[in-house]
C-alpha cells in the first residue's frame, strides 16, 4: 500500500528550502484523549485561525433541495437555516459524476485524468498534495470521519481518521471497457428501486451513526483540552446518505406519510435516449425494466427521508458547535460528491452530466467574514482546495498542478470570480472519455463514442433540447459559433485517444493484480481506526490532569459554577467512585 506523506515542504506559493518542524511531540506540547488521538498544541505563527467543519453528503442532488428549488417536497430545516447565513452557490458542480473520482479531484483540486482517478477502484499517488496537507502545514489538526473512497493509501494527508470507509479500499471494483456488454455484478441494479421502503436498520445507517458518534466525540474531546496553545481543527464529516439503496428508518419515512410524492418531471422513452444514457440503463439493469408510478414514488420517498436524515445529522453538528461555544469561530462548508437522477429522464443514480446527476449543493458559512449571498456563476468542488488555502492564509504551490480556483472573490462579493467548470468521466457506462464544459449559460458534453451535446440552460433548464441533435448548431449563427468554439477547446484540452489508452492500461493492470490478490491469504487495505479501550474513561495509568479534563464539560468550581475548560478544583467522577 502506498504510504501517506505526513510532511511536505512549505505550503506557500513558493517552496521553502526546508520543511517546517514536526507538529507532533510528547506531553508538554501534546495531549492525548480518550480515543487515542492527539491534540498537539501551538501554531507556527501564533495567529488564531478559525476551525473548519466540512460536511459532505453522498449522492445529494442539488436541484431537489428546497434552497435551490422552492417547490421541493423535501424537509431540510437545518440546511435551509444554514443557507440563510451562508454564501450559497446556485450552480455548483462536481468534477466527475462518480463517488471516487469526484472525491479525489475535490481533495486535490485537480481533474481526474491528471491524477489517475479513473473510477471507484483507482488509486491516486500519495505524493499528490490534498487540502489536508496544506492545512496541516498551517497548523491545523486535519481529521476525517466517514466516507472518502480512498484506494490504497487511506489518509492522504489527514492526521487522524476516526472511522473506516463504508466501501472497499482496493481494486475490487475495476470497470472493464473491453467487455462493455458484460454487466458488472457488483454495480447498481434495479433492486434499489424495486425494494425501496422503510427499514429498521441498514448498513448505511450503521455507518453514518458511527460517523456521527465519532465526530461528536472528537468535538467533545477538543473543547476539553482547553484553549491555551490548542491547534484549530479541520474536521471533514462525510456521510453516506442519501446514497442508494433507497431505504430509511421509519422515523424519516413517516415524515412523508401524507405527501403525494412528485413523479419525475421529464420522461424519455428508452429508444429515444442518447447513446450514453442507453448504456447507463443497460449497465444498471434498467433496460426493458420499467417501474410503476408507485415504485418510483416509494423510491423517491425513501430518498427524501434519507435527505431529511442528513439534514438531521447536520443539525446535530451545528447545535453541538453552539453548545461547545465553537460556532462563532468555525467555518462551516456543506457540499456533496454528485447527485442522483432519481427517475428523471428514466435514469437513476449518477454517471451522467444531466443536472440532477452532476450538480451539487455548496454552502460556505462564516458570518463574521462573509455576508450571506447567492452566487449564480458556475463553480466546482474542485475549487474547495484553493478556497480552503485562502481561508487559512496560504496558497497552493505555484509550481505544482492546480485546476481548482479559489472561491474567495465570490465569497467576498467582488468582481473577478470565475464562471466555468470542467468535468471528466471514465467510469461505468461509458467506453471512451466523457467530458463536460459548463460556462455561462451553456453546457457542452462530448465523447468520441457518442458525439457531442449542447444545452442552453438559461432557456432550457430541464435539458430537453440538445441543440446538436436538433441541428440548431447548423442553423443559428450564434449557437454555431459557440458550439464550434467548444469543439475546438475540447480537442485542445483533451487527448481523447491518449486518455483511452491510459484508462485501458490502468484497468488491465488492476484487474490482473486484483485477481492475484484474491488467491491465497487476503490482506485488506481497508482502514482500521484506533479504538483502544485501555485509553478510555478512567484508567489508573492516565495522568490526573487528563482525567480532570475528561470528567466534565464545562468544568465547574467547588459550588458547581461553570469555569469553561479551566480546572480550578477536583471534578466529581474524575478519579474515584
Amino acid at each position: 500500500m502506498s504510504p501517506d506523506l505526513n510532511s511536505l515542504p512549505g505550503a506557500d506559493s513558493t517552496p521553502s528550502p526546508t520543511p517546517p518542524p514536526p507538529i507532533n511531540s510528547t506531553r508538554g506540547t501534546t495531549a492525548s484523549n480518550s480515543n487515542g488521538y492527539y491534540f498537539p498544541n501551538g501554531h507556527h505563527d501564533g495567529e488564531k485561525r478559525p476551525n473548519i467543519l466540512y460536511v459532505m453528503a453522498d449522492q445529494l442532488a442539488a436541484p431537489l433541495l428546497k434552497m435551490y428549488n422552492p417547490t421541493s417536497q423535501i424537509l431540510t430545516p437545518n440546511l435551509d437555516a444554514l443557507a440563510a447565513k451562508s454564501v450559497q452557490f446556485d450552480s455548483a458542480y462536481c468534477p466527475s459524476p462518480l463517488c471516487g473520482p469526484s472525491r479525489m479531484s475535490m481533495i486535490t483540486g485537480q481533474l481526474p485524468m491528471k491524477i489517475g482517478a479513473f473510477d471507484n477502484a483507482a488509486q491516486i499517488s500519495s505524493d499528490i498534495p490534498t487540502y489536508a496537507h496544506y492545512l496541516r502545514l498551517k497548523g491545523y489538526h486535519t481529521v476525517l470521519a466517514g466516507k472518502m473512497h480512498f484506494v490504497g493509501d487511506q489518509l492522504h494527508g489527514y492526521e487522524t481518521r476516526l472511522t473506516s470507509d463504508i466501501y472497499p479500499g482496493d481494486f475490487g471494483w475495476v470497470p472493464n471497457w473491453e467487455e462493455p456488454e458484460t454487466r458488472l455484478e457488483w454495480y447498481h441494479n434495479a433492486s434499489s428501486v424495486l425494494q425501496a421502503g422503510s427499514c429498521v436498520r441498514s448498513n448505511q445507517l450503521d455507518y453514518d451513526e458511527e460517523v456521527m458518534y465519532r465526530s461528536r466525540q472528537f468535538l467533545y474531546d477538543f473543547v476539553r483540552e482547553g484553549e491555551e496553545g490548542r491547534r484549530p481543527f479541520a474536521l471533514t464529516v462525510s456521510l453516506t446518505h442519501p446514497h442508494d439503496p433507497y431505504t430509511i428508518e421509519q422515523k424519516y419515512w413517516d415524515l412523508y406519510e401524507n405527501v403525494d410524492i412528485d413523479l419525475p418531471r421529464v420522461t424519455i422513452p428508452q429508444e429515444d435516449q442518447d447513446p450514453h444514457s442507453k448504456r447507463l440503463l443497460k449497465v444498471c439493469d434498467l433496460w426493458d425494466n420499467p417501474f410503476s408510478d408507485e415504485q418510483i414514488k416509494r423510491a423517491r420517498r425513501a430518498y427524501y427521508g434519507a435527505v431529511s436524515y442528513v439534514d438531521d445529522c447536520l443539525g446535530q453538528l451545528l447545535t453541538l458547535l453552539k453548545q461547545l461555544k465553537l460556532d462563532e469561530d468555525t467555518i462551516v462548508i456543506f457540499s456533496g460528491d454528485h447527485g442522483d437522477m432519481l427517475g428523471e429522464r428514466g435514469l437513476w443514480y449518477k454517471m451522467s452530466y444531466f443536472e440532477n446527476s452532476v450538480r451539487v449543493p455548496l454552502l460556505v458559512s462564516y458570518p463574521k467574514r462573509f455576508e450571506p449571498r447567492r452566487v449564480s456563476q458556475n463553480v466546482s468542488t474542485l475549487d474547495i482546495l484553493p478556497t480552503m488555502c485562502d481561508l487559512v492564509g496560504t496558497k497552493p504551490w505555484a509550481l505544482l498542478p492546480m485546476d481548482g480556483r479559489s472561491l474567495l472573490p465570490h465569497l467576498e462579493g467582488r468582481e473577478g470570480g470565475h464562471d466555468e467548470v470542467f468535468a471528466e468521466y471514465t467510469g461505468e457506462g461509458t467506453v471512451r472519455p466523457l467530458m463536460m464544459i459548463r460556462r455561462g449559460r451553456w453546457k457542452y458534453v462530448t465523447c468520441p463514442a457518442d458525439g457531442s451535446q449542447l444545452f442552453d440552460l438559461r432557456a432550457d433548464p430541464l435539458e430537453l433540447r440538445d441543440l446538436v441533435k436538433e441541428a440548431v448548431v447548423r442553423t443559428d449563427e450564434e449557437t454555431k459559433e459557440v458550439f464550434e468554439a467548444f469543439e475546438r477547446e475540447a480537442r485542445e484540452k483533451w487527448d481523447f485517444e491518449g486518455i483511452t489508452k491510459e484508462v485501458l492500461h490502468s484497468q488491465r493492470k488492476r484487474r490482473l493484480v486484483w485477481g492475484a490478490l484474491t488467491k491465497g491469504r487476503f490482506e485488506s487495505w481497508d482502514y482500521n481506526p484506533i479504538d483502544d479501550g485501555r485509553e478510555k474513561y478512567i484508567r489508573s495509568h492516565i495522568p490526573l490532569d487528563d482525567l480532570e479534563r475528561r470528567a466534565r464539560y464545562p468544568a465547574v468550581d467547588e459550588s458547581g459554577r461553570e469555569t469553561g475548560s479551566r480546572i480550578v478544583t477536583d471534578q466529581a467522577g474524575s478519579h474515584g467512585q
